[in-house]
């Protein structure tokens, strides 16, 4: 059951909320009509670096499609669609975290909805970190950065999914494994894929990366139902929720 108890504000097709220069940016596609969930996208980054961040760089507009796919699917059903901008590249001492945190509470004041955030490599560990926010109903992670000891207790009543090319050379696989199995007994649901023939960037299977992060996205906020295999998912064993072939 979804958490969230604020009122909906007004929708509008499209918003940008920047409140100055020096703090984050989110690009909205809102819904037609009645706002009922949101999904907040976060691209990756550097381990560190202080520059500043753009919506014009690659691991921004590799999840441009993403943003994309799930207004075109979404905004009839409800789904209001952000994208991210932080304010520095670097994930340095968990600045990302902090601006996945901004850009839930600017969610929560203009809609008021229940969230999902969809996040890939250095975003995707951002929202992992910042699912303890009370919006938030469930993560998908992308090729999630998941070094040793991350903590899982923010996890506890959300629904967590993690994808992971085999073939990822930037962000390990057995990183997100050795995560997932952690947080499995704090999470309400777990769990996580392995795609074959693809690696950190996506862009080899890319369909199959945007309808995985589809379907679980709208099917984790219950704008729609998920479908067999993913409903199937997290009532798999525990050891066989954590390595699902996709």
């Amino acid at each position: 059951m979804h958490r969230t108890a604020r009122a909906a504000g007004p929708a509008s097709s499209i918003a940008r909320t920047v409140p100055g220069p020096d703090t984050p940016s989110l690009l909205t596609l809102g819904p037609r009509g009645t706002p009922r969930a949101a999904v907040v996208i976060a691209h990756g980054g550097r381990s560190r670096g202080t520059a500043r961040d753009s919506n014009l760089r690659s691991p921004a507009l590799r999840m441009l499609p993403f943003l994309l796919d799930l207004a075109r699917c979404g905004r009839r059903l409800g789904l209001a669609s952000g994208q991210l901008r932080y304010r520095l590249v670097g994930y340095n001492e968990g600045d990302p975290v902090a601006d996945v945190e901004w850009a839930l509470e600017r969610v929560a004041e203009r809609y008021g909805v229940p969230v999902c955030l969809l996040g890939h490599s250095m975003g995707a560990r951002a929202a992992l970190r910042a699912a303890g926010h009370p919006s938030v109903v469930s993560v998908v992670a992308l090729a999630p950065w998941c070094p040793p000891a991350e903590p899982v207790e923010q996890l506890e009543g959300r629904t967590v999914v993690i994808a992971h090319g085999e073939d990822d050379r930037v962000t390990d696989p057995a990183r997100s494994l050795e995560f997932a199995r952690r947080a499995q007994p704090v999470a309400s649901r777990l769990a996580r894929f392995e795609l074959g023939g693809t690696g950190h960037t996506m862009l080899r299977r890319l369909a199959a990366w945007q309808s995985l992060a589809r379907r679980l996205t709208l099917g984790t906020l219950e704008l729609r139902p998920l479908e067999g295999r993913f409903a199937s998912a997290f009532a798999l064993p525990a050891d066989e929720a954590v390595r699902i072939r996709e």
